[in-house]
């Protein structure tokens, strides 16, 4: 199959790729860019490991054409540190336990920063349905739960500290 040259602006920076034309952006990230934190769970958009961030919006790179994203923002796990600093969802999963073997945690990740940019404050039963597209086999969610509710506290506390 012929590829066709795109250039993707993933996590700030711009790729020029030849890719071809039914390239998924999971395997583009992970095969050409090195960006393993986007996880292959289920290739059928079933349970969320792939998530990441297109212009602020959550998809599924498993089903996503890589050649659709040419001209948006795309933000992998790799992307949510800040300023060289694990971000708040990523600290307090670490301190709260909230990833057991790890392997569906950047897709929860990207979930919650999706959440808390458009809801600072949600509730758990809004923290629930936004989490409700990714699959965890290892745990009951508590323990994660528990984690976006310290990583909310934590993002208040900077902006009140900020202020």
């Amino acid at each position: 199959m012929k590829k066709e040259l795109v250039a993707l602006t993933i996590n700030g920076l711009t790729h020029e790729l030849a890719i071809e034309p039914n390239a998924l952006l999971l395997d583009v990230l992970r095969r050409d860019l090195n960006l393993t934190g986007s996880k292959r769970g289920c290739d059928d958009s079933s349970c969320g490991t792939c998530t990441v961030l297109v212009d602020g919006t959550p998809m599924l790179a498993c089903t996503l054409l890589a050649a659709s994203c040419e001209g948006q923002e795309i933000t992998t796990v790799e992307g949510v540190s800040e300023h060289g600093s694990l971000a708040a969802i990523q600290k307090a999963y670490g301190d709260w336990g909230g990833a057991q073997c790890g392997f569906c945690t950047p897709g929860f990740i990207m979930a919650v920063k999706h959440l808390l940019s458009v809801n600072e404050n949600p509730t758990e039963d809004e923290i629930r349905a936004a989490l409700s597209g990714n699959l965890c086999r290892c745990t009951g969610y508590t323990q994660m739960y528990q984690a976006i509710k310290a990583a909310i506290d934590a993002e208040k506390q900077g902006m009140a500290m900020s202020r």
